[in-house]
Order: structure tokens, then C-alpha cells, then sequence
């Protein structure tokens, strides 16, 4: 039996899907993309040449669960409630590829220069995540979310004084100040 739901109540669910899809993003950023995973990601944290990196395949995952959902709620009948959950992690890496592909690492080249304290927040925070070498030690896993910057900087000092990472002068990965791009 389908699930249908009211389109008002669809919104809130699309909303909660973007905002939980932050939490799982985290999350997979952390323990996956930084864990077992890093052979795709490490891509992403290298200077190197073209449009497409190895680290890519982890969007193509995501659009793969979207078009489940979609497939789910509209051909296998499973109703609304799932069309709306796949619009929220839709929606949620729409936001990604707009934060994090175009506006911090500039794979489009828009001429857009921050001005709000939370878009600033959210630049330098990956500039942060990208200043360490290595799968492990690094800050800041969110895509639309940071903590602030007094406490990432406290934590990579702390994790390079530690032994826990490596970290270099500059980010290092598309369009920063390491990279050869």
C-alpha cells in the first residue's frame, strides 16, 4: 500500500531530509570518505589536472539513491512520502555541488567572492580540512555546516602535536593555494 502524503507535510519531509542528509554526510565524510573509502577520496585531496576526479563516484552514489526513491515512490507504488525523501537528497546535493564544488573549489568559475560571515565560515572551514596530508587528523567534515574557526584550528594544532596529522602550509586540492590547478 503507497504511502502518499500531503504535499504540506511533503515539504516539511523534504526540509528534514536535507537537514539529516548534513548528519549523513558528515558522518560518510568522516568514517568512510576519510576511512575505507579513501582510495576514491584521496582524489579530492590532490593537486591535480581535469574536470573529474576518482572522489566523484561518491556524487554518482548519491544521485544512484535519489533515482531509487524516485523509482520507488512513483514505478514500484511505494507513494509520495518517497518522491519527497529523494527531493531532500536531491535537494541536499544540489546545495553540496553548489557550496563545495563551485563556490569553495570553483569547478565553474563564477566570479563569486564571500561576504556573509557564514560563507566565509564555510570556505576557510574546508580550506582547513584541506590543509593536512593524509586520510587522518584532518577538521570540518560538513558540507553546509562548520564549527567555528577558533575551534578547528585549536583541533589541528592539537592533532599535529599529537602525531595524529601532517599538516602543510597551504591547502592542497582544487582551486587552492597548493594546487597546481
Amino acid at each position: 500500500m503507497p504511502i502518499d502524503i500531503h504535499w504540506a507535510l511533503g515539504l516539511l519531509v523534504f526540509v528534514a531530509t536535507v537537514l539529516v542528509m548534513e548528519v549523513v554526510a558528515i558522518y560518510g565524510h568522516k568514517h568512510v570518505m576519510h576511512g575505507f573509502g579513501w582510495g576514491l577520496h584521496k582524489s579530492h585531496h590532490t593537486a591535480r589536472h581535469g574536470f573529474f576526479e576518482a572522489n566523484d563516484w561518491y556524487g554518482v552514489m548519491g544521485a544512484a539513491v535519489s533515482i531509487s526513491l524516485f523509482w520507488l515512490g512513483v514505478q514500484e507504488d511505494w507513494g509520495s512520502l518517497f518522491v519527497w525523501i529523494g527531493l531532500g537528497v536531491t535537494g541536499y546535493g544540489a546545495i553540496y555541488f553548489g557550496f563545495h564544488d563551485i563556490i569553495v573549489h570553483r569547478r565553474i568559475e563564477t566570479g563569486y567572492i564571500p561576504r556573509s560571515a557564514y560563507m566565509k565560515r564555510i570556505i576557510q572551514a574546508h580550506r582547513l580540512h584541506h590543509v593536512v596530508e593524509s586520510k587522518d587528523g584532518t577538521v570540518s567534515f560538513g558540507f553546509i555546516w562548520a564549527p567555528p574557526i577558533a575551534e578547528l584550528k585549536r583541533q589541528l594544532e592539537e592533532n599535529s602535536r599529537n602525531g595524529k596529522a601532517v599538516v602543510r602550509r597551504n591547502p592542497v586540492g582544487r582551486n587552492m593555494a597548493g594546487s597546481t590547478d
